[in-house]
């Protein structure tokens, strides 16, 4: 086997060609003794090119194959590896708030608004909100930002729709106004049903006043109102008959037509117009916080001093309306009256900025309260109740029959007050739509 020629042959080179993707079983020479030749499968064409018995011919370059499992399996790695940037994604799902957004905070409110937290964001790699909407303002394109920049601007109008929202507000003032004073100029002189159709007239040109002011300006409620216009119907009508219905309930009654104190009504139909003034500027320097803090934390400890500024602005408006409506008009309860506005107040407020929802509870509750006042005196006339009236005639004792309303109210007020400056203190409240 020593001596056979095919394993004295000098070395040599073969033409270089690409191998096949597939790979040809190893060829062992002690497997075909007696051969110079590779296995050809019968073909006797396929010889070695240095074989001396072969006659001279040019190297021929075998054809190349394409590598077509290479390429396969390159390919399916990068769709297995996919994108390595969890943050595009999320640029992606939330363009259009980073396009309108004119800083990394109200980005941060925007994700917040959609329920992501720090937890959350940790998923995105980032430590914080904030961090993210950092990162999510810094890859929206300059040109992107600055066209968005020079649309509408914020919540502040120019001033010419001031005027017009503000106009608009002193408009339910000035009609319970002129029906006040035609009622006082036609006392003695119209009978009763003259004068209750003066009344209805002037109560339906107020309703589509404050209607009209309702509808634009600060205190349009993007979302709607709910239930909200149901109860406050209800709270102004107690505010002005529902002391004398009180009376005639504690005393045997009801007798009869009782007469109403319009005075609560003029003083905070004419407080329309300082409430609009004091929400545009809680909501202008609110945004101005969104604009200039830094984190969401920052914001919300200085927005809370704003809330409580804007309801004290709008008291300090109030009452001095409610005295002059009172000394005008004469009878109700002006501290009553004042806790109803500031419920009104806040109720308003909240749902201006897309949470009507809390102001339409408190709103229910206050009318259940001052629902149930004469209808635990009427229930304690039967026998085995009398303990149930107890209570209402304790508080009327203490503080006449205003004083189921100011407690009413004026519990309202507060609690709606404190979910106030938790709910608007956080940023996604002040986001623009």
């Amino acid at each position: 086997m020593r001596d056979h020629p095919a394993f004295n042959e000098p070395a040599f080179n073969e033409p270089a060609f690409h191998e096949p993707a597939f790979h040809e079983p190893a060829f062992n020479e002690a497997s075909f003794p007696g051969s110079g030749r590779r296995p050809d499968h019968g073909d006797p064409s396929m010889t070695r090119p240095d074989n001396p018995a072969t006659p001279a011919a040019a190297p021929q370059r075998p054809a190349e194959i394409r590598p077509r499992t290479t390429a396969r399996r390159a390919s399916g790695a990068a769709v297995r590896r996919g994108p390595a940037d969890p943050v595009k994604s999320l640029l992606h799902h939330h363009r259009d708030l980073c396009e309108r957004a004119v800083g990394p905070l109200e980005i941060a409110a925007g994700l917040e608004a959609h329920g992501l937290t720090d937890r959350t964001a940790a998923r995105y790699r980032h430590r914080d909100v904030f961090a993210l909407a950092e990162e999510l303002y810094a890859r929206v394109p300059p040109r992107t930002r600055e066209r968005a920049a020079d649309g509408p601007p914020g919540p502040g109008p120019d001033t010419d729709a001031r005027a017009a929202w503000t106009l608009l507000a002193l408009l339910p003032g000035a009609a319970c106004l002129a029906t006040a004073g035609v009622l006082r100029a036609t006392e003695g002189v119209l009978g009763d049903g003259a004068r209750a159709l003066v009344t209805a007239v002037g109560a339906v040109l107020a309703c589509l006043a404050l209607r009209a002011c309702l509808g634009r300006g600060p205190l349009r409620a993007p979302d709607g109102a709910g239930r909200a216009g149901m109860y406050g119907c209800w709270l102004l009508s107690y505010a002005v008959y529902g002391e004398e219905l009180l009376a005639q309930v504690m005393t045997g009654g009801p007798d009869g037509p009782w007469d109403g104190t319009p005075a609560p009504l003029l003083g905070l139909a004419a407080a329309v117009a300082p409430a609009a003034w004091c929400i545009h500027l809680f909501t202008v320097h609110a945004h101005r916080k969104l604009t200039g803090s830094r984190a969401l934390e920052e914001f919300g400890a200085g927005v809370r001093p704003l809330l409580l500024t804007a309801v004290a602005l709008f008291l300090g408006a109030l009452l001095p309306l409610l005295y002059l409506a009172h000394i005008g008009l004469g009878g109700g309860t002006p501290v009553a009256a004042a806790a109803l506005g500031v419920l009104f107040f806040v109720a308003r407020l909240l749902a201006a900025h897309g949470l009507p929802e809390p102001g339409t509870v408190a709103l229910a509750a206050a009318c259940a309260v001052e629902a149930g006042a004469p209808a635990l005196v009427l229930a304690a006339r039967l026998p085995g109740l009398e303990p149930l009236a107890r209570p209402v005639n304790a508080l009327v004792s203490a503080g006449g029959t205003g004083a189921v309303s100011a407690l009413a109210c004026g519990g309202a007020a507060v609690g709606l007050l404190l979910h106030a400056a938790f709910a608007l203190s956080r940023a996604s409240a002040h986001t623009r739509t």
